[in-house]
């Protein structure tokens, strides 16, 4: 231990000596800071003289100064600050001691009353303190903080104490999910949860956490999607519903991925893929709005709206305007192989046309992508969930939103023919064989399911905790998950 944390431990001792609890009993207070400031900043000196306010706060001190038989604390709660002063002659010899003898990251509780010092600033000048909890390490200097960002990220509760955008990040999150439910639950759409383990692969093309059950002695996989047990309740009749829920995905971590994370999946019969658009936009916009009071955002420095309608292109349209190529009129794979080699994209064993138009598409169009995108018409070899294009049965009625770069959403009129769905299940088998870890098994009962009729439906999923970093304006996703998965120091 350093000498400050040998120091601290010593005045838990003391504490004990003088009848003081060090960490503390159950505390009731009255208000936290916001609702001080809120409620009272609108008076002057002399009528918070007349309301004589008293008011209970608690919190952690994050400043403090003593001079003489009086002195200042900087109270910090979930909500904010407030400063307090404490006066011998107010709070007796026995309280001023202990007040004389916290230190910086102690949590205590005040009940004082409210005035404005010779500053001018909003105070409770305290009349009881309690002693709620010694804090046996010191906070991080107020100058330095945590400077090491990873550290932060490993240690969040210090970072929450000494990070107000932490903070604001934290509290953030769940008003936008809340608005996120609100939005679908006043649409009629039903909130569900299903399986988080689940003992077939499938739902998107991701590599699993695997895991093993004793009692039913197989392997089950740590869901990479919610998507085909939504669609069986499709089939079920309940004909719109959501589900707000984790993902995992083994897959390699940056500042766009975490192995666990967040995603909202919605499906809505008797709709398709141009319905899905709709509900995406007005879905996005409408939390926008409501979180933040505005469409127009500010996401590391580039100014992007988010007031519908958002811009629509396919994906070859895309690749053809930056790269002079019309994949559409491309049809023979040894074409769009000598296409790949020219313009430096790199062809694994099991890859179709449609794989490589997709490396064009990440390579030449995604990085260009500011406002909000649709790309849409994927090609029908990385779309095994996807109705066929009725135009051009080599791409799919799926459309992905991309904005500065990232992708938000993936949607598609779902597929409901039982026949084309079993084809493109033994489709991605034969990936697998040919080395693609992330393709589909085949679900023989996702299969069945269909046979019972599923009506025509559109589906999305977008993931949560990127769209929190765009209105939190946060780099990484790292700093808007509370606890992301780090490698142990």
């Amino acid at each position: 231990m350093t000498e400050q944390e040998l120091f601290r431990f010593k005045k838990v001792e003391e504490l004990k000596e003088l009848g003081v609890n060090p960490f503390g009993e159950r505390f009731d207070r009255t208000h936290l800071s916001k609702q001080i400031h809120d409620e009272f900043s609108k008076y002057t000196k002399e009528e918070l003289e007349q309301i004589n306010k008293t008011v209970i706060v608690a919190g952690r001190i994050v400043l403090k100064r003593v001079q003489g038989k009086a002195g200042f604390i900087t109270l910090q709660d979930r909500d904010g600050r407030i400063q307090i002063y404490v006066r011998f002659n107010d709070v007796g010899e026995f309280s001023f001691n202990l007040f004389k003898h916290s230190d910086l990251g102690d949590i205590i509780g005040i009940e004082g009353h409210l005035f404005r010092t010779k500053t001018n600033e909003l105070t409770v000048w305290a009349k009881e303190y309690t002693h709620l909890t010694k804090a046996l390490r010191p906070l991080p200097d107020k100058w330095g903080g945590l400077q090491d960002i990873e550290e932060a990220r490993r240690r969040r509760y210090v970072d929450l104490i000494v990070n107000e955008k932490a903070r604001e990040i934290a509290i953030l999150r769940p008003k936008i999910i809340r608005s996120f439910q609100r939005y679908l639950d006043n649409r009629g759409f039903i909130e569900v949860e299903t399986p988080i383990l689940q003992g077939i692969l499938g739902g998107a093309s991701a590599r699993p956490f695997v895991t093993y059950h004793n009692t039913l002695d197989m392997n089950f996989y740590l869901r990479i999607a919610t998507e085909l047990h939504l669609k069986r309740l499709i089939v079920g009749g309940l004909e719109k519903v959501y589900e707000i829920g984790r993902l995992f995905r083994n897959e390699g971590m940056s500042s766009k991925h975490n192995p666990e994370f967040t995603t909202v999946e919605a499906y809505q019969a008797y709709t398709d893929m141009e319905g899905m658009m709709e509900l995406t936009e007005n879905l996005l916009s409408s939390v926008t709005k409501d979180v933040l009071g505005t469409y127009d955002i500010t996401y590391q420095d580039k100014e992007i709206s988010l007031k519908p309608p958002f811009r629509r292109v396919t994906m070859c349209d895309a690749i053809k305007k930056e790269t002079d190529i019309n994949f559409k009129e491309v049809t023979s794979l040894e074409e769009a192989k000598l296409l790949a080699n020219e313009y430096d994209i790199n062809v694994e064993k099991h890859f179709g046309i449609g794989h490589i138009i997709e490396a064009f598409f990440d390579k030449y169009v995604e990085p260009n992508i500011v406002e909000p995108t649709f790309i849409y018409e994927y090609p029908i070899e990385i779309s095994p969930l996807a109705k066929k294009n009725k135009k051009n049965p080599r791409f799919t009625d799926r459309f992905e939103l991309f904005i500065d770069s990232r992708e938000y959403a993936n949607a598609f009129s779902e597929l409901n023919d039982p026949i084309d769905q079993k084809e493109r299940f033994e489709a991605q088998l034969k990936e697998r064989e040919l080395g693609n870890e992330e393709a589909s098994e085949m679900d023989v009962d996702f299969v069945e399911a269909l046979e019972y009729g599923m009506p025509p439906t559109g589906g999305v999923g977008i993931g949560i905790d990127r769209f929190v970093m765009l209105l939190a304006d946060a780099a990484s996703i790292r700093d808007v998950i509370l606890f992301p998965h780090m490698r142990h120091k």
